[in-house]
């Protein structure tokens, strides 16, 4: 088999062979090198609006595209579960799109913020920067219900590369969560590199829907040093508290609220970028998207935990304090070589928690910065 795609990083040299798939490669991702010995690589979205700003209608094709592979799903309840922090907003536009043909849907994420709720159960990405996972049951006594009698689960994530991490979380769902009634899963991915090995290990029928299919090789240069592990706090308690609703997913979303920076007006043609921040990304992307429909030219993109070294898809970053008080790193990226007319930064915390690093550092890529939240 040819290989089609490859990158020499400095610890190595990733080859990709495409098998199969909607979407070409080079619309989807590039590479950068992730500050990992875990692995020291990251396939880079091009349409998640995570790590490099994108317009909210790229990313809404990117949904509809994914829910238009689903099967059908008659019999409810079904439980959407989006994978923190990176696949949060995907989940959630994964879910908006499909939730209206299927019976009694409920969405949840996982998060690396402990909540004042009961937990459902806990897992782990092994190759993750930050392992730890937690899952919440709803406060609402009805999406309980749904979660704890859910018949189908569908997982989403932003790739898979070895299905490890959606086999850690049905598990700790069936076996601590209780979650033995799930006859069938669903898989969702942007870029799905795990081949056979979901079906092999999955105890249920399974079904993977993906934008690309393929097969990946990391060749290690034995050479080269390894890059740093930077420090990260897992499950700490934040010492800033969470103000914002609780109504995307974190303990649980029925429909979307639509209900965020509802009276923020945009100008035909303004250059707008919308941030949203950690796992609080859902809501600040309905806001892009009405901003947009304004006739703004608008992007979107996300502060992040995730610790990636500059090159490659990384033209720039934008290294800061988080604001739930972790006492973490938090990253902006490709943001600091553009240009916008206002940046508007959507939190779920107090505008006061907010780094100064963050907003001055905005402050040289637009004329006009705005801190957006609940409050």
């Amino acid at each position: 088999m040819t290989t089609l795609w490859s990158r020499t990083l400095s610890c190595g040299t990733l080859s990709v062979t495409p098998t199969g798939g909607i979407s070409a490669i080079d619309d989807l991702f590039e590479i950068a090198e992730r500050r990992n010995p875990k692995r020291a690589f990251l396939f880079v979205s091009k349409v998640l609006g995570r790590h490099i700003p994108v317009a909210p209608e790229k990313m809404r094709a990117v949904y509809r595209q994914l829910a238009e592979q689903f099967p059908p799903l008659s019999d409810g309840p079904v439980l959407f579960i989006g994978m923190a922090e990176t696949a949060v907003g995907l989940g959630a536009g994964v879910f908006d799109e499909v939730r209206q043909r299927v019976s009694e849907p409920v969405y949840l994420t996982s998060t690396r913020h402990p909540q004042q709720a009961d937990l459902l159960c806990e897992f782990k990405e092994n190759h993750s920067h930050a392992t730890d996972h937690l899952i919440y049951l709803p406060d609402d006594a009805q999406l309980r219900q749904r979660v704890l009698n859910a018949r189908t689960l569908v997982m989403i994530d932003d790739e898979a590369t070895t299905g490890n991490t959606f086999i850690n979380l049905l598990d700790a769902l069936r076996n601590d969560g209780g979650l033995k009634q799930i006859e069938q899963v669903i898989a969702v991915t942007l870029t799905d590199w795990s081949g056979d090995a979901l079906p092999a290990r999955c105890p249920v029928p399974v079904r993977s829907v993906s934008l690309v299919q393929g097969d990946w090789h990391w060749q290690q240069d034995p050479d080269a040093a390894l890059p740093p592990m930077p420090a990260v706090a897992l499950n700490d308690a934040a010492t800033v508290p969470i103000t914002g609703k609780q109504s995307w997913g974190r303990l649980g979303m029925e429909a979307p609220a639509s209900d965020f920076g509802r009276a923020i007006q945009a100008q035909p043609g303004e250059k707008i970028l919308v941030l949203g921040s950690s796992e609080f990304v859902w809501e600040p992307f309905l806001l892009a998207e009405r901003l947009a429909a304004q006739g703004a030219e608008v992007k979107y993109s996300s502060t992040t935990r995730s610790p990636i070294a500059a090159g490659f898809a990384i033209e720039s970053a934008i290294a800061f304090g988080d604001n739930y008080g972790l006492g973490i790193a938090n990253f902006v990226y490709n943001v600091a070589h553009q240009q916008f007319d206002r940046i508007l930064l959507c939190i779920e915390t107090p505008i006061d928690s907010v780094d100064p690093l963050l907003t001055t550092a905005l402050a040289r890529v637009a004329p006009q910065v705005e801190v957006i939240s609940y409050e």
